[in-house]
């Protein structure tokens, strides 16, 4: 979907302006009023994208506009993105709950807008790509509700993550066990690598985004309008179309969805603990080889030294017994010489055993890093 046409609303002049010079020769469609019954009665007509909707305003502020454009099934889908002097929690949480997809505080800057504007186009064009996805996904999901019990379902849910060990697929199964409640839902998941965001429809709208970074550390549960957001240390989940009007079913839902969080954290958790000792375990394998490989080196030049010794002893030997007869030596001459010679080698085969000793130890060595490896 290529977002075209712009409503802006606002009752004071001067906004409108400043959006205007904004969105010039940005290839929007824009119309302008100045007011929230102005808005109602020009946007059958208009048939806009996106609203840019003003909250303060005299006789009907941006708040009930927006009720009434989502109660209305010909533009409860037109985008609504609040604009306003104020951005607490509590405004956002409220712009929320009467179906707002983003907001924004003024003064805002061009680029602030712009940015805004090109990330409700993505939301726009996800959700279009996906609809039919989320509407087979939806029958599907109603189908098998009607032959298994919440209960089951939990059970059932339990068993197939404990086979998941990718994030990125428990988020989806998180949701697709909702979505066979019935249940609309959001899902943020925070890792030690960054954030992944879940949607039935492809993605969170911005304000979805910005709920769950503002209320991640605001407690376990948050209860506006049909809405429940359960915050978990590194889950966080948001339900669109809590049952209302149904306390009995509300509250078993709420716990059933508390439940679902809690083995979600579990399981993430799990998962994350998992990857880290891979990652250490590789970075040992890694360790484990290059000791090895110093080992071997270590004990190559051991070996030739070894075997140099050998060889100057042997030639040594070889050229004392030539010349020794010929030095007209006495024979207790030839035998303190020989018997240097002879302390020599045997102080020599004296460290050949340690050298033995060293190379059995690093064996050992090796072979318990190897067990530790495995």
């Amino acid at each position: 979907m290529t977002v075209q046409r712009v409503l802006a609303v606002d009752d004071e002049e001067y906004n409108l302006e400043i959006i205007e010079e904004i969105l010039d020769d940005q290839g929007f469609e824009l119309k302008m009023v100045d007011s929230g019954p102005a808005c109602l009665a020009v946007v059958g007509e208009f048939k806009p994208d996106i609203i840019l909707l003003d909250v303060s305003m005299p006789d009907m502020n941006g708040y009930d506009v927006c009720r009434q454009l989502k109660a209305n099934p010909e533009t409860e889908d037109i985008v609504v993105m609040f604009v306003s002097a104020r951005g607490t929690v509590e405004e956002r949480m409220e712009g929320y709950a009467v179906g707002a997809e983003d907001y924004i505080v003024k003064p805002f800057s061009h680029d602030e807008l712009k940015s805004k504007l090109m990330k409700l186009k993505g939301y726009l064009d996800e959700q279009e790509d996906l609809q039919k996805q989320v509407d087979d996904a939806t029958s599907t999901a109603f189908n098998a509700m009607a032959n298994s019990s919440e209960m089951g379902e939990i059970v059932n849910f339990v068993e197939r993550i404990g086979q998941i060990w990718e994030p990125q697929e428990l988020g989806k199964e998180l949701l697709s066990c909702l979505n066979r409640f019935g249940l609309q839902s959001n899902a943020e998941l925070r890792l030690d690598d960054g954030v992944q965001h879940f949607s039935l429809s492809g993605g969170c709208s911005p304000i979805v985004v910005e709920l769950f970074d503002m209320l991640k550390t605001r407690g376990r549960l948050h209860e506006f309008s049909q809405r429940l957001l359960v915050n978990y240390e590194k889950v966080s989940l948001l339900i669109l179309n809590m049952p209302e009007k149904e306390p009995e079913k509300h509250g078993r839902i709420r716990d059933h969805v508390c439940f679902l969080v809690s083995v979600t954290e579990q399981q993430l958790t799990a998962i994350m603990t998992k990857q880290a000792l891979q990652t250490r375990q590789a970075q040992l394998g890694e360790a484990v080889s290059r000791i090895e490989a110093q080992f071997r080196e270590l004990i190559s030049a051991v070996n030739q030294t070894r075997s140099d010794n050998e060889k100057v002893f042997r030639a040594l030997q070889e050229e004392l017994e030539e010349r020794i007869p010929t030095m007209g030596l006495d024979d207790d001459q030839e035998a303190f010489i020989y018997q240097k010679v002879d302390d020599t080698i045997q102080r020599s085969v004296a460290r050949e055993e340690s050298v033995e000793n060293l190379q059995a130890a690093f064996s050992r060595i090796e072979q318990d890093l190897a067990k530790l490896l495995n």
